[in-house]
């Protein structure tokens, strides 16, 4: 709740004004009943027409009053609420932006999903609701069971010994609710990875003809969520009639006490209606805060899973002044027995990987699917942290390199090309934010993409949403160009040419010894890599072998093994 707290502040002004145009419009309310009751005892019972004309028009200001009250109460809730959550969607995506690899792995987009739009949702409602009715409603009520003893207090006594029974029930209704709301938003974040799923998946589901399976799978989550709606919705449904219970039960007492002091003189006709119309409004007043209730409850449960994100730590960015260390003349890229096991992974991803690269060198990264490749890469910009061993840039731990300072000497080309919708060069300006034309066009000139430039009318060219509207190797060689921008020190090539012919993957890799910064190249193709200044073959984690391509052609029997399967492949 601090976090809510924290955005609400900045809504101050709004958070205090609009309870207090409420509890003005509340006592224009609580004024009615005084006015009705003495419209009957002395109007209509002297029959002075003066005087009820002067009580209608009086009523009729209090309802002028109370809308301009009202209204004026909710703009400055809405004013409020919408820029509570606002404030705390900025927060919640800055935080997004902040974590680690390993947390969004454990959280999951669909959950991240969910908290940034349906439980941000029920947080603003929360808080509209909150500052309109959660002030006033109460008000109203203690309000109008001290204008029923103004009037008897006899009577009074009965609506007094309703306001704790009532409460008992609202408060029952949110003891229960308040963690089955939490199970319903758990389960719609399944809904919602369903759906994400299938969106993304729609070609392959249909190339399978898998729609039939996807379906019932699909209705399995929903149908899991309406249950636990209905169910949570069973128990909220519970208030609206136990409070019509016991208001009646109340009246019916009510009037059955005001009948006896009309008989004996003590109240007149008039005081009965003004109390029973005291105990409408605490009936109305008390749906509503039910109501309320419900939506609190609703507002609560996602204001805390929305604090459990924003709680997190997020990505450490370590600011420790650099250790002198014993560094290797030349050497740029140093893995130091490296380890490194996934949360809840089991074995490890990685053993006992140590190599070297030389400032300009270009290192190839072999091995089968599952053997670890990307994920010694990922190590260096300290997407993943290694779990052990130490790894070197430029003679210094990456551990003790500040991480946004330390990815900005790095390019780096993710294995899925991701493009955002915009232009070509608001895309490669992501690598350089003020670079120039003629260093966009240099780094598509070596990432073999002037092609693609040309094609969409130059640097101006729209790329769509995902760059949908460009072909899988288009993509690649722009995010290759992207990285390039920024004249990294070191460049990884997360098997980012998966998608280029054999012709155009040479060309980029000649172009890439000119650009002189180091390099490590990361594939399944002994093409890409056997013209590597050094080649590591990784084998379920561990280093099968390390050398050039004629050194491990006679060293490595798991080098031979792919280097002859993809030959023969080729040949055939």
């Amino acid at each position: 709740m601090k976090h809510l707290f924290s955005c609400l502040k900045r809504y101050r002004k709004e958070a205090i004004l609009s309870p207090l145009f409420k509890l003005f419009e509340a006592c224009m309310e609580l004024l009615v009943p005084l006015v009705v009751a003495e419209i009957v005892d002395t109007g209509v019972k002297t029959g002075d027409r003066m005087f009820i004309v002067h009580a209608v028009l009086l009523l009729a200001l209090f309802a002028v009053l109370g809308l301009g009250f009202a209204l004026t109460a909710q703009f400055f809730a809405a004013k409020a609420a919408v820029g509570t959550s606002a404030e705390l969607r900025r927060e919640l995506f800055s935080k997004l932006q902040s974590l680690s690899y390993t947390q969004i792995d454990d959280m999951g987009t669909s959950s991240m999903l969910t908290r940034m739009t349906s439980d941000i949702q029920q947080v603003q409602n929360g808080v509209n609701m909150t500052l309109r009715i959660f002030l006033r409603s109460p008000i109203i009520v203690f309000g109008a069971a001290g204008m029923a003893f103004f009037v008897d207090w006899r009577a009074g006594l009965v609506i007094l010994g309703l306001i704790p029974l009532l409460a008992a029930v609202v408060y029952a209704v949110m003891f229960l609710c308040t963690p089955r709301y939490k199970a319903v938003q758990e389960k719609l974040d399944g809904v919602y990875l369903s759906t994400r799923e299938n969106l993304a998946g729609a070609r392959v589901i249909r190339a399978f003809r898998m729609e039939e399976e996807e379906r019932a799978a699909f209705c399995k989550k929903s149908g899991a969520l309406e249950r636990e709606q209905v169910r949570v919705g069973r128990i909220a449904a519970l208030s609206g009639p136990v409070t019509f219970l016991l208001v009646n039960l109340a009246a019916v007492l009510l009037i059955f006490v005001g009948a006896g002091r009309v008989e004996i003189g003590a109240l007149g006709q008039g005081d009965v209606l003004a109390l029973y119309g005291y105990l409408s409004i605490i009936l109305v007043e008390l749906i509503k805060l039910a109501n309320l209730i419900v939506t609190m409850t609703k507002a609560v449960s996602c204001t805390r899973r929305i604090g459990a994100v924003l709680d997190m730590e997020g990505e450490p960015s370590v600011t420790a002044e650099n250790r002198a260390l014993d560094v290797k003349e030349g050497d740029h890229v140093r893995f130091e027995h490296v380890g490194f096991t996934y949360a809840g992974g089991g074995a490890p991803a990685l053993s006992n990987v140590s190599f070297t690269a030389s400032r300009g060198e270009t290192v190839g990264i072999l091995g089968g699917t599952g053997s670890g490749k990307s994920t010694l890469v990922r190590l260096v910009p300290r997407f993943y942290e290694a779990t052990e061993g130490h790894i070197f840039l430029g003679g210094t731990d990456v551990s003790s390199i500040p991480a946004g300072e330390l990815r900005g000497r790095i390019g780096y080309v993710p294995q899925k090309a991701v493009l955002f919708r915009g232009t070509i060069a608001s895309n490669l300006r992501w690598g350089k934010e003020d670079a120039t034309e003629e260093e966009m066009l240099r780094a598509c000139e070596v990432a073999q993409a002037l092609d693609v430039v040309e094609a969409k009318g130059g640097l101006g060219g729209e790329v769509a949403q995902d760059g949908r509207n460009l072909s899988g190797g288009q993509r690649q060689r722009l995010t290759i160009a992207r990285a390039l921008v920024r004249d990294p020190e070191l460049l990884i090539l997360d098997d980012s040419s998966s998608a280029l012919d054999y012709a155009t993957d040479a060309r980029l890799r000649n172009a890439l010894k000119g650009v002189g910064c180091t390099v490590l190249l990361v594939s399944q193709r002994v093409a890409s890599v056997m013209h590597s200044d050094k080649i590591l073959v990784l084998d379920e984690g561990h280093v099968a072998g390390m050398g050039t391509h004629d050194e491990l052609m006679q060293s490595c029997a798991l080098y031979r093994e792919i280097y002859h399967s993809q030959t023969e492949v080729r040949h055939e």
